[in-house]
């Protein structure tokens, strides 16, 4: 049976081949950690991975995390474009259990908003299920504005939201993967639930 846990447990992978090699100093990473750190009002934790632009590694990387460590959920940072060594999305397929396309279609659209490039990035999102187990895996873009943009969206001069963020609609499928209850901060992510699935505040 799964253990009941009150808290979220994140697993933040950043896949480059420089790097992980030390040639540059990772990003991906320290920008995740940032946003959680802002947008998160319950309790969670994080395991974080630096690996390079090897499938095999990719595929064993997600399955440690969500099967051995049991993250709740997964996201990945890099190798989502078109080159030959972007393989992100064929590994995250290939571990999964059901495909999530709208996160995908959401995440082109904000970037939209900046590039046209933005029709280059493949990013996919999936569930993994064990036996007692599911996590969400989301592939994230690799620089720490685009992260920022795609998980929390674009905003008018107002504050108010113009294009929705993915975020918004992670704490639910979470939920419905039989998850920890994910609450955020609405200043920067406003979590979107069915009114049925919504909790009391806790006092």
């Amino acid at each position: 049976m799964k253990t009941e846990r009150d808290h979220l447990l994140i697993g933040l992978v950043s896949i480059s081949d420089r790097a992980s090699g030390g040639v540059y100093e990772d990003k991906g990473l320290p920008a995740l950690q940032e946003w959680f750190g802002a947008a998160l009002a319950s309790p969670w934790k994080m395991e974080t991975r630096l690996i390079p632009d090897e499938r095999a590694q990719i595929e064993k990387t997600l399955i440690e995390l969500v099967d051995e460590v049991g993250c709740d959920l997964v996201l990945t940072t890099g190798g989502t474009g078109p080159s030959r060594r972007d393989v992100t999305p064929e590994a995250t397929l290939a571990i999964a259990t059901k495909e999530m396309p709208g996160f995908g279609e959401q995440m082109r659209q904000i970037s939209l908003q900046f590039v046209p490039t933005a029709i280059l990035s493949r990013q996919v999102a999936v569930i993994r299920e064990t036996a007692d187990h599911a996590a969400l895996v989301l592939n994230l873009p690799g620089q720490p504005k685009s992260i920022k943009e795609t998980l929390e969206g674009l905003k008018d001069e107002d504050g108010k939201q113009k294009v929705p963020g993915i975020f918004a609609a992670v704490p639910y499928c979470i939920d419905l993967i039989g998850g920890p209850y994910v609450e955020t901060h609405d200043a920067v992510c406003k979590a979107f639930r069915p009114k049925s699935a919504i909790r009391p505040a806790a006092r």
